[in-house]
């Protein structure tokens, strides 16, 4: 698989969850996953990274729950993926020789997962009758298993 189809996959994780994506990409770099230990990205493979970046991830599951937070789609949530998805294709793609490219493909996938994610969000409640929590659960898990697999290829 190329990078650029796994940056652009890593965006749209980012897309769905902002932070899962460079939770995923920093314990990735930690483990030996991604070859970035003599890169620009290589403080993403740090001691401490994954541990701020999985943090941020589970304030933003338990956010996301809130009734008080904002739609994805809002501009400063909008603004915030697509930064995520742009950074973690980047990491990406300077693991594949691609740096450049990845930041592009990441920043595409995170536009697509936004957006993408938001409607299917809003249909799939509307399926069940209103309910937010189950397919905000079941986003939640597609985001995670995403990640895994791509900073696992």
């Amino acid at each position: 698989m190329t990078v650029y189809v796994l940056a652009l996959l890593i965006g749209f994780v980012a897309g769905l969850r902002a932070m899962t994506a460079p939770a995923a990409v920093s314990i990735a770099a930690a483990i030996g996953w991604l070859p970035i230990a003599n890169s620009w990205a290589a403080f993403m493979g740090y001691r401490f990274t994954p541990y701020i970046f999985g943090l941020l991830a589970l304030v933003e599951y338990v956010t996301d729950q809130l009734p008080s937070t904002p739609s994805r789609t809002v501009p400063q949530q909008f603004g915030a993926r697509i930064v995520s998805g742009g950074f973690c294709g980047a990491v990406i793609g300077t693991a594949g020789g691609g740096l450049v490219g990845g930041a592009i493909a990441g920043v595409i996938g995170a536009i697509i997962g936004t957006l993408g994610g938001y409607q299917a969000r809003k249909r799939l409640v509307a399926m069940i009758g209103g309910k937010d929590l189950p397919i905000a659960l079941l986003e939640d898990l597609v985001a995670i298993l995403l990640a895994l697999w791509v900073v696992s290829s």
